[in-house]
């Protein structure tokens, strides 16, 4: 990244204030961040005494969130295939469907849960780093590092997300709750890992890809090869896709000490993108094709991901961090197009059967 090193020291904090002083709502919420969604709702129309924990949760740049429902909803819609007909939609024990269509009751629930628990994540690595983010360009004015939300705030607000998260759980069936408290170990240690490893982008991969795991454990109340494949394909995604965000900070990152991938890769960061780019598109069709998704009509429209991944590994520029930004917000169109092509084939595949 092109900026210059510096140390952010911000203002004093003042004891009348709950967590927002008057001069850092400047700082910090008055600009947008700097990888904030243009036009965004927080930046836009949200109260201004509101908006450092909104974008504390990073509610003005929701595509993390995104990214971590993708493999939730790929995982509700590969176990739909399976559903005998006339099953009865899992938390409902209403609307039968012997179509192949994923349950919509589940996918709003995941939403729900993939907004809440990527926020509270955002709180607690923010919590963890603010020393850091405040020594980085990109990240000095995040409202822990600027000091314009404080630790007591920002903890209750992360207490609040996690209860939304929480309740949404609660609706599931009892493994599925199981598998899910067991992903918060994975969690919690993320934030230290840039600390010692190379490799934070591969535990982000094992925190981030838990939803291929339990979309079907919510669906069907155990696991499968299927959603095993598809949470191996989608932790090499993540890795991949967050390489490519890391190339913005790698400049700042080598300066604090921070490690990533991004580092690790340097000039080799296309054939590894391919590498494991290449490994997600296998591993996704692998397990479309062992969850009974029509082969023929999902590998026909896979090319479109597949092109889609093809062309992010191309066309990348390392050394442009507003690039490598696109780059990695064009991976919500990849992960619509992987849901589309396993709906469609689902629900279409007999009729494309009959064309041929």
């Amino acid at each position: 990244m092109g900026g210059r090193w510096r140390r952010f020291e911000p203002p004093r904090r003042s004891r009348y204030t709950y967590g927002v002083e008057p001069y850092k709502e400047t700082l910090a919420s008055a600009r947008p961040a700097p990888d904030a969604s243009p036009g965004n709702w927080v930046d836009g129309a949200a109260p201004e005494r509101w908006r450092p924990f909104l974008r504390l949760a990073r509610l003005d740049r929701p595509i993390g969130a995104w990214l971590l429902l993708w493999p939730c909803w790929w995982s509700i819609a590969m176990a739909a295939r399976e559903a005998p007909t006339g099953w009865r939609w899992a938390v409902t024990g209403a609307g039968a469907n012997g179509e192949g269509l994923p349950d919509p009751i589940l996918m709003v629930l995941f939403l729900i849960g993939a907004f809440a628990m990527r926020a509270a994540g955002c709180v607690w690595n923010d919590l963890v780093d603010r020393d850091i983010d405040a020594r980085v360009a990109r990240t000095a004015t995040r409202p822990l590092a600027s000091g314009a939300v404080s630790v007591r705030s920002a903890t209750m607000w992360l207490i609040a997300l996690l209860l939304v998260g929480l309740a949404v759980l609660l609706s599931f069936n009892r493994f599925a709750i199981g598998l899910a408290f067991a992903s918060l170990v994975i969690v919690a240690i993320y934030p230290f890992a840039k600390r010692v490893t190379f490799w934070p982008q591969a535990v982000l991969g094992l925190a981030f890809s838990w939803g291929a795991l339990m979309g079907w454990a919510a669906f069907a109340g155990e696991l499968g090869w299927a959603p095993v494949v598809l949470y191996v394909g989608c932790v090499a995604w993540v890795i991949g896709y967050d390489t490519i965000y890391a190339h913005q900070d790698k400049a700042d990152d080598a300066l604090v000490g921070i490690k990533s991938t991004a580092l690790k890769f340097g000039p080799r960061t296309k054939p590894m993108l391919a590498l494991f780019y290449g490994a997600a598109f296998v591993c996704i069709c692998a397990a479309a094709w062992l969850a009974g998704v029509p082969t023929l009509p999902f590998g026909t429209l896979a090319l479109a991901f597949g092109v889609q991944l093809l062309w992010q590994i191309v066309d990348l520029k390392i050394d442009d961090p507003a690039d490598c930004l696109a780059k990695f917000r064009s991976n919500h169109m990849f992960g619509l197009f992987v849901f589309a092509a396993i709906v469609v084939a689902n629900v279409y595949g007999g009729f494309f059967m009959f064309l041929i």
